[in-house]
């Protein structure tokens, strides 16, 4: 098991430069992403002999401005990378340029993986300026190591990932082929197109593509839905820049609408972010007020829906649905309370998220920023096909199970899919006869604060029930229980940054003041018991 001969050497490292491999890949300047491209390009390799199937790699950098690249590995059912090869990918990664074929050899012995097995790639980017060249260097890794690949061009990320999935379950899951994508979802969304006239529900709506991907792979869909949904693409990449005050990042933090889209009081929009992998919807009310529908509308509007298709099929299904502590404390009462949908929470992050959401036969998870699906277990949907299929059960419970299985391929499972998000939305709201406002308006967000503490040193402060109980320094969940305590439908966690030395506190109450003052008050909890550094956190102001 010789280790090729790897000519790093035209690819260099920059020597002052340490990358990570994080939940979203590796990140960074396009300028300076060169050789961790050439890396990545062997490393894909050596995990395609390791799992005996394709892989994928996309480079995109998602929501981050345009001048940014990176790249992210697909395992071969389109999950994320298997989080012990993070440690291989960073450590290749970062290692000098003579040493990257020791590097290359103890990955291999440690994973014990026969180098002569063949390998297979799938590639894909998104319309980064930087993509091309980016590419050819990851291309070049792959023909160092004999692989064999795929280059798809320009893809959204959720497509690649729907792309492996098909390709490996010998087309199980799809035709293995960007049309055979649209023509999964465009005959789901056909099918579940209910007749009759809408008092509420308009089949129109706008999107704002981000000046990105998402954009011209929705105007590629649209052929293919013909008449029954009649779509306006804003900022699709002709004029502005890649998500520049514009995509479902931006439109989520400002409050606002993106630049580049004109909005009229009523009508829905909807925002993705740069690859396409998450989706947010919001809309202008009479009086012109901004309300946006994210992700825990949209899990709670898709889970309350899938429940009741369940229990219309008679089938015994458990759904549930997967938050994180974060999620808005009306949207969790709503769900176990109105909806009868179980609630589990998980740690932030969505690999978290993914990983809970597989305990239920149903699961359905949502990240707030609006990246989010639902999984079927193997048996759920083998019952959901037999009972669509069964002459002998009364129709209405057959027609829940026909309309099930087509939400099972409108859905895509590997991961959030903004334009499978949307359609799924759109399916419910003209289901229900609903317009933008009934759907937001089925429950009542409450007001919440987030505020961050710097501290000297994150790891002084530990959680635990998926972070919303602190468990160090001693003496500060005490504090908070007892601030918690004064404010009704009070609510506060606090948790340590993953990337930087400060702690992240969350309030909720019943006004915006008392959660202000709550995130306050516990800020300077946290500042006095985990070693905070600078100021003190200072009260907010009242005017």
């Amino acid at each position: 098991t010789r280790t090729p001969q790897t000519p790093a050497a035209a690819h260099p490292r920059p020597e002052e430069i340490k990358y990570a491999y994080g939940t979203a890949g590796f990140r960074d300047k396009s300028t300076i992403l060169d050789s961790v491209l050439y890396r990545m390009g062997l490393l894909a390799a050596l995990r395609s002999k390791a799992k005996k199937a394709t892989v994928a790699a996309m480079i995109t950098a998602s929501h981050n401005p345009e001048p940014d690249n990176g790249v992210k590995l697909v395992d071969p059912m389109g999950e994320m990378l298997e989080g012990a090869w993070e440690k291989h990918a960073t450590d290749l990664a970062n290692a000098k340029d003579e040493d990257v074929g020791s590097a290359l050899q103890r990955i291999i012995d440690a994973v014990d993986i026969d180098i002569s097995l063949p390998s297979d790639v799938f590639v894909a980017r998104d319309t980064r300026p930087s993509g091309p060249p980016l590419t050819q260097a990851l291309l070049d890794g792959l023909k160092v190591m004999g692989s064999t690949f795929t280059d798809f061009g320009i893809l959204t990320t959720p497509q690649l990932h729907y792309l492996v999935r098909s390709h490996n379950s010998k087309g199980a899951y799809g035709e293995p082929t960007e049309d055979g994508y649209y023509k999964k979802l465009a005959q789901a969304f056909y099918k579940l197109r209910t007749d009759g006239t809408k008092k509420k529900y308009q089949p129109e709506v706008t999107i704002d593509g981000a000046n990105g991907v998402g954009a011209l792979k929705m105007k590629e869909l649209q052929k293919r839905l013909k008449d029954c949904l009649k779509i306006t693409v804003c900022n699709d990449g002709s004029t502005g820049k890649l998500n520049e005050k514009c995509g479902a990042d931006f439109v989520k933090v400002q409050q606002k609408p993106p630049a580049g889209m004109e909005t009229q009081p009523g009508q829905r929009c909807v925002s993705f972010d740069g690859d396409a992998d998450r989706v947010v919807f919001f809309y202008l009310n009479k009086d012109g007020v901004f309300n946006l529908l994210d992700g825990d509308k949209i899990s709670t509007l898709i889970a309350g829906y899938l429940g009741e298709l369940v229990s219309a099929s008679g089938l015994q299904l458990n759904i549930g649905v997967v938050q994180t502590a974060y999620a808005n404390g009306s949207s969790t009462r709503y769900l176990e309370d109105v909806m009868k949908v179980p609630v589990s929470c998980a740690k932030t992050g969505v690999k978290h998220l993914h990983h809970k959401a597989l305990e239920f036969d149903v699961g359905v998870y949502f990240e707030a920023n609006g990246h989010g699906t639902v999984l079927f277990s193997e048996q759920a949907e083998q019952k959901i096909k037999a009972a669509s299929q069964d002459d002998s059960l009364e129709s209405s419970r057959r027609e829940a199970a026909v309309r099930l299985t087509h939400m099972v391929d409108l859905i895509n499972q590997t991961v959030g899919d903004a334009i499978s998000d949307f359609l799924v939305v759109e399916t419910i709201l003209s289901t229900r006869d609903w317009d933008a406002e009934d759907w937001n308006t089925q429950y009542v967000e409450r007001p919440s604060r987030l505020l961050k503490v710097k501290v000297a040193d994150r790891t002084a402060v530990q959680t635990t029930d998926a972070e919303r109980c602190a468990t160090a320094p001693p003496g500060l969940q005490d504090a908070i229980n007892k601030l918690v305590g004064k404010y009704r439908h009070g609510r506060s966690f606090v948790r340590p940054s993953g990337t930087e030395d400060v702690v992240r506190v969350f309030a909720e109450a019943d006004t915006q003041a008392n959660a202000d003052l709550l995130a306050h008050e516990v800020s300077v909890q946290v500042y006095q018991l985990a070693g905070g550094v600078g100021g003190q956190p200072q009260p907010p102001s009242t005017s």
